[in-house]
């Protein structure tokens, strides 16, 4: 299967990136045998795509990237560069292609300190690949120093070299930045592509599969996450009890504890591998000798690494908790399709006593207040409101609502 399979739902996308990197692909060939390039070409130094949450925005750009690097002998015979097996295709996809460099965010923004290196990399030929590709997984949360690095590297790019920014919508990037790049919106799947693409690509049992994809509502990442992993079933299962958790003031502050506290042992969970991993790396590639003891003046990059660690822990507990929110909108969103008589199709229809037993306790307007409510703890998070108290304020408005 090509990286372009696992793309869900983005036909009319995948149709004009894989004309882009075969156009990519002949620049690169005309260059190396000293030819003059194609007169006409799709391809452009810089992309930004955007799209709602679980449209599979990085994903895409990771596939368009692995493309770019794409070194089948299918692809020099006529065929779409993105085998999916190949050494370019494969390094690029699990992370490890060395002309391939992603920047995240670790806490609310990316600093400029954080795109320093990338940006500089940027000017540099690719060392053994195609294209020298920078793929910016949250563009959204460049601060402004930041975007301005990555304005002046987009403004003058070297030669061969690919800008892949991805962010929610186009209002999240800055005008400047965003008028250099071309622009691809991504949709979000279908409940049924989604489900598909479970069945076919993870091998999930059908009913399974289904079930996820509709709870999420097409979200690619949440519905595989919920598929395979039993774990994240029972979160998710303990957040739809919060509505009828929430009748007294005793009620609200211990199911908005326990729902932080969720989120801080999944964030946990998930910093315990990958940290550790990390740091026995940069260890090794430091020198450290016997025992772990690391040579002279390697602390401050040691520390350095500490303070990355706990920064994106604190952004994967929020990221937790975002999928919560996520989950509760979505149940009082069901709530209010029954309240309205909608024919929409419910997204919990494995809670559908609680959501009727709701409906007929409150009003549309009640509902509403209360998805409010849902949204204005996500606002709060964001500003970097203790997350307790911004649940809390939260579960008290659900239980006024």
């Amino acid at each position: 299967m090509t990286v372009w399979d696992d793309l869900v739902g983005q036909e009319k996308v995948s149709e004009q990136l894989a004309a882009a990197a075969r156009d990519a692909d002949a620049l690169v060939t005309a260059a190396s045998a000293g030819t003059a390039p194609p007169e006409a070409s799709s391809m452009t130094h810089a992309w930004l795509f955007t799209g709602p949450p679980g449209a599979g925005r990085i994903r895409t750009a990771r596939a368009f990237a692995a493309a770019l690097q794409c070194v089948s002998p299918d692809r020099a015979l006529g065929g779409v560069p993105g085998c999916g097996f190949c050494d370019g295709c494969h390094t690029v996809l699990v992370g490890t292609h060395a002309d391939v460099s992603t920047v995240a965010a670790v806490g609310a923004e990316i600093l400029v300190k954080d795109m320093r290196d990338t940006v500089r990399k940027s000017y540099t030929a690719p060392a053994t690949g195609r294209w020298q590709v920078i793929l910016v997984e949250d563009a959204e949360r460049l601060n402004e120093k930041s975007a301005n690095a990555v304005l002046k590297a987009v403004e003058e790019p070297a030669p061969r070299t690919v800008w892949l920014l991805c962010a929610p919508s186009l209002e999240d990037v800055l005008p400047t930045i965003r008028s250099r790049c071309r622009h691809l919106n991504l949709r979000t799947p279908s409940v049924d592509a989604v489900a598909d693409m479970l069945v076919r690509r993870e091998g999930v049992e059908p009913a399974v599969a289904a079930a996820a994809a509709r709870a999420t509502q097409g979200h690619v990442d949440r519905a595989r996450r919920l598929a395979t992993d039993p774990a994240a079933r029972e979160r998710r299962a303990a957040v739809l009890k919060l509505p009828l958790r929430v009748q007294d003031v005793g009620g609200c502050l211990k199911a908005a504890q326990e729902l932080v506290d969720a989120a801080a042992e999944d964030a946990k969970q998930l910093a315990e591998e990958r940290d550790g991993k990390e740091t026995d790396e940069l260890k090794a590639a430091m020198g450290a000798v016997q025992g772990g003891r690391m040579p002279r003046g390697t602390a401050g990059v040691m520390k350095d690494l500490e303070e990355m660690q706990k920064r994106r822990r604190t952004r994967t507990q929020r990221d937790s908790l975002d999928v919560a929110l996520s989950d509760l909108t979505a149940f009082y969103r069901d709530v209010l399709a029954l309240q309205l008589g909608s024919r929409i199709a419910l997204s919990n229809v494995d809670a559908e006593d609680t959501l009727e037993r709701l409906a007929r306790a409150g009003t549309p307007e009640s509902t509403l207040r209360r998805i409010e409510a849902i949204a204005a703890c996500g606002v709060a998070l964001d500003r970097n409101v203790p997350p307790l108290l911004a649940v809390e304020a939260m579960t008290m408005a659900l239980r006024a609502g």
